[in-house]
């Protein structure tokens, strides 16, 4: 059984009097341990789809199944105790909290789980080691590059042992060779340690780190392809 099946999955919404489905009956089966990239044009659904894995959205119609649970018919407060306990998101623009450092960023998730506070230093030395940035612990995000940034982001993301690690455009507020860095940081997260990644994307060059890359086009699955990553 995959880890993620989507089945008929459905999202629609209405805009005054007009209906927008960003999402129609889509099949889908991720594997554990895949790294996937969702490719397609604005409005194509890519997003929609990330946010109905990460349980910030419900479907429609259709039905949602991750490592055998089924979220598609959850109350919006069991999706957010489900979500904090299986997903890790990695935002484009990093959404750090400005006042807090490094290292309090990253344990911020940790202080809905019940750890002991050196249970939630041990998860936190761990991450900042898995993303390299131990020597930055104590800066704030304005101390920070872009790049460092983003690397406390994906600490954060991975901190509480997620099943499923989403991206949306990880790279897509980074110079070339920072993106590459972050590219090659997430592909070998998913390959040391196994972390099934999903990840949004505009840029035809980070698929190159993906085993799998998916193209949406007016919320259905156009194409499918399988690569060998970088």
């Amino acid at each position: 059984m995959a880890m993620i099946e989507c089945r008929q999955l459905t999202r629609t919404y209405r805009r005054g009097t007009e209906k927008i489905t960003p999402l129609e009956n889509l099949d889908l089966d991720i594997e554990a341990g895949g790294f996937v990239a969702l490719m397609g044009p604005s409005g194509s659904g890519k997003t929609t789809l990330l946010n109905l894995l990460a349980g910030i959205d419900r479907p429609t119609a259709g039905s949602l199944v991750i490592d055998g649970t089924p979220i598609h018919d959850r109350s919006r407060g069991a999706l957010a105790t489900w979500r904090a306990r299986n997903v890790g998101y990695i935002f484009q623009l990093y959404n750090l909290v400005p006042v807090l450092t490094a290292y309090e960023n990253i344990e911020l998730p940790l202080l809905l789980h019940k750890l002991t506070r050196r249970e939630r230093h041990e998860r936190v030395a761990a991450a900042l080691d898995a993303v390299g940035i131990s020597d930055r612990h104590a800066h704030y995000p304005r101390q920070l590059s872009g790049g460092q940034e983003q690397r406390v982001a994906i600490a954060r993301a991975i901190v509480t042992e997620p099943t499923i690690l989403l991206a949306d455009e990880p790279t897509g507020d980074l110079d070339r060779e920072t993106g590459t860095a972050i590219m090659d940081l997430l592909a070998r997260l998913n390959r040391e340690q196994g972390r099934t990644i999903i990840m949004v994307t505009h840029d035809p060059r980070t698929t190159d780190w993906a085993k799998t890359t998916l193209h949406l086009e007016k919320g259905q699955l156009v194409e499918q392809n399988e690569g060998v990553p970088a």
